[in-house]
């Protein structure tokens, strides 16, 4: 399966927006420390597993790099959620980040199904 370049620079955007995030987090809290390394280690790896997907050899492949891609989406909105709710970490760019990560889930949720649809 191909994925548009569109796509692809979507989830490159994102990677860039949680790399700007973890700039402006307040290093000086441990804690908040902690869940944006957490968070641009994952955030990231969301676009590359995109990448990874978009030169997948088979069905299969496609399937396992976008099913990573949907795991790291997941576990970047834990952290999210957990510099917002523990940290007070707010504002309008965690807002839109969450909102992105929600509809990045909801997007590999369906491709990852629908390729398996196919396999079948």
């Amino acid at each position: 399966m191909r994925l548009p370049e569109e796509f692809r620079h979507r989830t490159k955007k994102y990677a860039s927006a949680v790399i700007r995030l973890y700039a402006k987090l307040p290093r000086a809290r441990k804690e908040v420390e902690v869940l944006g390394h957490q968070l641009l280690r994952s955030g990231t790896s969301v676009a590359a597993h995109t990448r990874e997907a978009s030169r997948a050899r088979s069905d299969a492949e496609f399937c396992s790099k976008i099913d990573g891609a949907l795991q790291e989406a997941d576990e970047s909105q834990l952290w999210i959620e957990l510099l917002r709710e523990d940290c007070g970490i707010e504002g309008a760019v965690v807002q839109q980040l969450h909102e992105e990560t929600n509809e990045l889930i909801a997007i590999f949720a369906t491709m990852a199904d629908k390729t398996r649809r196919g396999l079948k």
